[in-house]
Order: C-alpha cells, then sequence, then structure tokens
C-alpha cells in the first residue's frame, strides 16, 4: 500500500495486517479527513499544515488493544499521532511525519460514577460525559465549547481553560484532575499513573509523553443553567459588568465572555434576537441566582436580550450559548467570512476597564476585542482571544507586540510547536517524561522543537534542564 502521506516507506498493508483484530481505516480520503483539527483556524498553520497526512487509522476498542497498536508502532518506528474528536486549533491533532493515527474514539467507556468525582476512558465523548453526570444531579467543572464532538482525553491532553475556568479555575488547578493513566509508546507497553502534582508532568503536554488511556476527574453539583446574553452601549460598560459579575461571591456564573459589539454581525442564528451594534456578556447563571443577575446588570446598564433554559433553547433550535464564547466564537465568524483569524492574550489581575480602554487606543480597527474570563492562581484574571481581520502575517505578530507593550503577554496560535505557544519557553519536565514514556520519539514528536537537542540524555539530566 502505498504511503498516503508520502513521508513514509512502510508496508502499510502488512502493518495494518499485525494490527488485527484492531479495526483500521485505509481509504485516502478518510486517513486525510482524519488527520485534521481545527488548524485551518489560523491562516499561517493552514499553510503549513494543510498537506500533512497519516498513512494509516487505527481505532481501538480497548486498553488492551491500544497498547497493541503502540507495540506494532514501536517496532515498526512508526510515527504515532494521537487523535479524539480532533478540535484542537494547533495542529495536535495532525501527523507531521505521516504515520499511524490513532483514533480513541471507540474507548469512551464511563467506568464510575462516584459521589464527586467519575472515572472515564479518554475516548468518551464530552457531551456523553455531561448527560451520564448530570442524571446524577452532577457535572463537569469545566468543559470546552466543543463538547459535542471533543473527547475528555483530548481536552485535558491539549487544553487549558473552559467553560466553568470563571468558577473552577484552569484545569491544571489541584483536584479538577485526579488521576491520569496513561501508556507508553514501546514494544511491550507500560502503564504509568499520575496522581497529585504528577498530573501536570502529562497535562497539555498534547500527547508527546504519553498515550492518556484514563482519568478521574473532580464533579460538581449541576444547576438549573440559564444561558444569558446581555447588551451594552460600549464595550468598556460590558467589560466593568463582566468583571463585577467574575468577582461576585453571590452569582454563581459558569461562564463570563465579553464580546465586542461589531462580532455580533456575525452571528446568523441570533439576528433578530439579539440587537446588533451592542457590545455583549455572554454567560451561564443559576435560576436562582437570576434576580441577583438582574440588579446587576440593572447597575451597570445593560439589556437582557435573551435569557433562556435548556428546554427553551431546545424548542427555540438556538445554539447553546457557550457556542458563542471560546474559539467558538472564532467558528462562528468563520462561517461567513473566511478572512477572520484571532489570539490569545492574557489580561492579567487585577482586571480593569481602564487596561481595556487603553489598549483598544492602541489597536486598529482590524482588531475586536474578546475576552473570556477566568481564575488564575485565585485572581480573576482575563483571556483576549481577539476576531483579527487578517491581512499578513506580519500584521498579526505586530498585534501581538501591542498587546506585549502594554503588559499583556500574548500566546502564539500561529504555531503548532509547543514551545512556541502558550509555554513559549521548553518545559523539560514534559521533555523527561517523554523520554521515559517514549524513549524513541515516536509520539508527536515534531510538535516539540528542544526534543533534537534532549533525546540522547537520560530522564533525570533532561528534568534538570528546568529552572528550580
Amino acid at each position: 500500500m502505498t504511503s498516503i502521506s508520502g513521508k513514509t516507506t512502510l508496508d502499510w498493508a502488512a502493518f495494518a495486517a499485525a494490527l488485527a483484530p484492531v479495526a483500521v481505516i485505509d481509504e485516502p480520503v478518510l486517513v486525510k479527513k482524519r488527520s485534521r483539527d481545527f488548524f485551518w483556524y489560523s491562516p499561517i498553520l493552514d499553510r503549513r499544515l494543510k498537506a500533512c497526512f497519516g498513512d494509516l487509522v487505527a481505532k481501538p476498542k480497548t486498553r488492551e488493544e491500544l497498547a497493541h497498536c503502540l507495540s506494532v508502532a514501536a517496532r515498526h518506528r512508526a510515527p504515532i499521532t494521537l487523535r479524539g474528536g480532533g478540535t484542537g486549533n494547533y495542529g495536535q491533532s495532525v501527523p507531521m511525519e505521516g504515520g499511524l493515527i490513532i483514533d480513541t474514539t471507540d474507548m469512551g467507556q464511563i467506568l464510575e460514577i462516584g459521589p464527586d468525582f467519575v472515572r472515564v476512558e479518554a475516548g468518551c465523548n464530552i457531551l456523553a460525559l455531561n448527560t451520564a453526570l448530570q442524571a446524577r444531579g452532577r457535572e463537569l467543572p469545566i468543559f470546552p465549547s466543543t463538547q459535542d464532538i471533543a473527547t475528555i482525553g483530548g481536552f485535558i491532553s491539549g487544553g487549558s481553560a473552559g467553560i466553568g475556568t470563571v468558577s473552577h479555575g484552569m484545569l491544571r488547578d489541584a483536584g479538577n484532575v485526579m488521576e491520569i493513566r496513561a501508556l507508553s509508546a514501546e514494544e511491550t507497553p507500560r502503564e504509568v499513573v499520575f496522581t497529585g502534582d504528577q498530573i501536570n508532568m502529562i497535562h497539555h503536554a498534547w500527547g508527546i509523553n504519553g498515550v492518556i488511556t484514563e482519568l478521574t476527574l473532580r464533579t460538581v453539583p449541576t444547576e438549573d443553567w440559564i444561558g444569558c446574553m446581555v447588551t451594552f452601549q460600549s464595550y468598556p460598560a460590558c467589560h466593568g459588568a463582566a468583571i463585577a459579575l467574575a468577582q461576585s461571591d453571590t452569582i454563581q456564573r459558569k461562564l463570563c465572555s465579553t464580546l465586542d459589539a461589531r462580532i455580533g454581525a456575525y452571528f446568523d442564528k441570533l439576528r433578530g434576537i439579539v440587537p446588533e451594534g451592542r457590545a455583549m456578556l455572554v454567560t451561564l447563571i443559576p435560576r436562582p441566582q437570576m434576580a441577583a443577575f438582574r440588579a446587576l446588570i440593572a447597575g451597570h446598564g445593560g439589556e437582557i436580550a435573551l435569557a433562556m433554559d435548556e428546554a427553551e433553547r431546545q424548542a427555540r433550535k438556538l445554539p447553546h450559548v457557550f457556542e458563542f464564547s471560546y474559539n467558538h466564537t472564532t467558528l462562528q465568524a468563520l462561517k461567513t467570512d473566511r478572512k477572520v483569524t484571532y489570539l490569545q492574550i492574557l489580561f492579567p489581575a487585577p482586571v480593569n476597564v481602564a487596561k481595556v480602554i487603553e489598549v483598544q487606543a492602541a489597536l486598529g480597527d482590524d482588531v475586536f476585542m474578546h475576552h473570556e474570563f477566568a481564575r488564575m492562581g485565585g485572581q480573576v484574571v482575563s483571556f483576549d482571544l481577539p476576531l483579527v481581520q487578517y491581512t499578513t502575517d506580519a500584521r498579526l505578530y505586530e498585534i501581538m507586540e501591542i498587546y506585549e507593550a502594554h503588559g499583556c503577554p500574548a500566546s502564539d496560535p500561529h504555531s503548532c510547536i509547543i514551545e512556541e505557544g502558550g509555554m513559549k519557553k521548553a518545559d523539560y519536565r514534559h521533555l523527561a517524561w517523554k523520554k521515559r514514556m517514549d524513549p524513541m520519539g515516536l509520539l508527536n514528536t515534531p510538535k516539540t522543537r528542544e526534543w533534537a537537542r534532549v533525546r540522547d540524555m537520560a530522564p533525570e539530566a533532561i528534568e534538570a534542564l528546568h529552572p528550580s
């Protein structure tokens, strides 16, 4: 069988036979489809990754079948890319060297629902997981706006924040993830259990240093959530209300997003429902706290345009309000304007309206602010995921420099290299675990720039490079 990627010389027909009884996909059109994620949000990544494909897709159904896939790949020294729902934005699911794609979506069993935790296989769909939890009066504290198609293993491997972060902190915060089990990429795969501080040695490492098989996650009581959209005359007024909501000790919000008035023009499904030309606050509020929320909004000059529970949402055939937050906002815009892209900017504590006004004045008309409020280190911060009218790569990086000059650090979402994104430097602890769990460098290795420098070092020597 000819290499679909054009980057490998393995006999893929023989490789597929060796994977038996694991189900495989070898049809080139389908393999190419499973070689993509949402990297096309970025024109830079689109150019870099659109011609990157795998050679074969394996779909294991059990931990044993997954271990068999890893064993065969290790024996053949085949590059491995793990894939869940394929909702990543940086090419985490894109096989840059060709090779084997392992699709984990058939490994989706919910293994145990406890009083305040859930134990689940990595390939479990997040909507299915939350639905099962809600039947027990629980829900995940944090989940992505892409929950309908994302898997929990992909979210924990590639994500850091989401719906709920404004109340429950970052995914990495102690207690949100209680245990991760992962297999090594070796001829005889080993299972390693990560708990406590060790969880962050594999969380948000993009799958470069182990194959997550099972997770134990904290759960929280579910609520009768009311999805709300509130409009304001100006973005600073909207932002002031959002700060008050995010910092409230009495209103238990699950989401707190602010959108520049110009972004609403992209929301076709809200036309005639939410007034155009006004800045927008998007949130989820428990029904018993709606009176307090209405009072807060009135005090900031806002007008509630939409307030609906789940039954009403379904009856009106509207999207969840959280589908107008995080990078779903970018997706909504891209549906009508493929020249739009985005950035990722931190507005550190203490959040304040003056900083927004200051930065807005320095930016051009091609930048539409969009903030997601979060708790980081116990303090309220906000992440600006602005929509940008793309013209050139140079202009994108100029905008990032403007934010940086005003004390707002940028994480580059236009790079598929882990050290060039949010980290901005190598995490040698991750790389030490890669050496332990992936000694041949088969897992997503092109996504890390530093591996080539440390691959021949002992794990302890790699770890010693990490700043103390």
